[in-house]
């Protein structure tokens, strides 16, 4: 069972739960992996908002165990996935569809537009995903991740669109 909710930055486990963030992204991203010390700096802007996935069971959070996470910024009616992630123990369990779900109901709230987030080339699972997440291809960044004595990958720019209603 998860529980998912938007991190205070007044919360009294903040620095617990943001170096949980850390460790998962330093696993599941080893080569761009963002550190603790870089969110508590994006946080520290308004439009930065960071939904966290803690495990739970008979409605209590076990542990304060961050399963997942996705850190996301609003200006205007534009809003950007800035990181997202599962951490290995869960993945393949329908979580990040679940922080989609919850982020796309926060965004209507906000009166969003369009939602942009930035993918690896080859990473096929997350193109997948974000495909069924309605997200459609706007442009391609040619060989924007390098990585030394390997062949240079496109970023691509993923949108997905809001209908006012």
């Amino acid at each position: 069972m998860l529980m998912i909710k938007i991190l205070s930055t007044h919360s009294a486990d903040f620095e617990q739960v943001l170096q949980a963030v850390a460790d998962i992204e330093a696993i599941i991203q080893p080569q761009d992996a963002w550190g603790y010390q870089t969110l508590v700096e994006s946080l520290k802007q308004d439009s930065m908002h960071l939904l966290i996935v803690y495990e739970q069971k008979d409605n209590i959070i076990i542990n304060n165990t961050v399963t997942g996470y996705c850190l996301y910024q609003v200006i205007f009616e534009q809003a950007e996935i800035l990181r997202i992630g599962t951490h290995p123990d869960y993945q393949r369990q329908g979580i990040a569809s679940q922080i989609f779900a919850r982020l796309n109901t926060e965004l209507r709230t906000h009166q969003v537009e369009s939602l942009l987030l930035e993918v690896r080339a080859d990473n096929a699972p997350a193109i997948a995903l974000y495909e069924q997440q309605e997200f459609a291809l706007i442009h391609k960044r040619k060989g924007y991740y390098q990585t030394p004595h390997q062949p240079a990958i496109d970023a691509l720019i993923m949108q997905r669109l809001y209908i006012r209603e």
